[in-house]
């Protein structure tokens, strides 16, 4: 595992809390629209930070912090993030986690283990076009499957949420998406947005009536639903 971004405060990452992001390099997904490719497949080994600064940074700042978000990249890639959100959890910070849901196994591992208080998941897309959405000619849902269902088990607090392109994503697939979700306790709708540093090109922000309507559609299944990026 390695580190190639610290974000030393965030009012975002983990809603509620003042917290730290810890984004970690390495994905095993190549959706088109991701907005960090210098974190999936433009990884330059000289923005590489050292594990021993985050943690010194974050010792200082117990008293000012409640928690840190690791996210990525995929974070659970490797079991090296076990360690880091132990010691995290030792300082005393809350630990929120950021996953695609393709390591069910590990998930649970951070969730028994106490490491993680909170899991965002990205939900992609509907099943039916999840291949297409995150970049793979072939691709096993399986896993994804396995942790929605875990996550919504009930054992950890935990969201969903779905990056909504123009290009990939009808009323329809959201439709499917929302009925395979259903019952979640949160679930954000995020507007897409092109940060400059894309896998992909030629994608676009859907409009605000469009993310207004996928709400309408979502809240048909789930308590909770939110737009960000509006």
């Amino acid at each position: 595992m390695e580190i190639h971004g610290f974000q030393k405060l965030t009012l975002l990452d983990y809603p509620g809390k003042c917290a730290a992001t810890v984004f970690t390099a390495g994905c095993n997904l190549r959706c088109p629209f991701c907005h960090n490719a210098s974190l999936v497949t433009r990884i330059n080994l000289a923005d590489r930070i050292e594990r021993e600064e985050v943690v010194g940074y974050l010792e200082k700042r117990k008293s000012v912090l409640d928690g840190v978000c690791i996210t990525g990249g995929e974070p659970l890639m490797s079991n090296e993030v076990f360690d880091l959100m132990k010691q995290i959890k030792d300082m005393g910070f809350l630990v929120k986690l950021d996953t695609n849901g393709t390591f069910p196994e590990r998930l649970r591992r951070a969730v028994f283990g106490g490491l993680a208080d909170s899991v965002a998941m990205d939900v992609k897309n509907s099943k039916e076009r999840y291949a297409e959405t995150v970049g793979l000619k072939k691709f096993d849902i399986a896993p994804i499957e396995e942790s929605v269902e875990f996550l919504k088990s009930g054992a950890v607090d935990f969201e969903f949420r779905t990056t909504v392109v123009k290009e990939l994503h009808t009323e329809e697939d959201i439709e499917s998406l929302c009925r395979w979700i259903s019952g979640a306790p949160r679930y954000y709708l995020q507007r897409f947005k092109d940060s400059g540093d894309l896998i992909g090109s030629g994608f676009s922000a859907p409009s605000g009536a469009f993310m207004e309507n996928l709400q309408k559609i979502a809240e048909k299944y789930i308590e909770k639903v939110e737009l960000r990026g509006i």
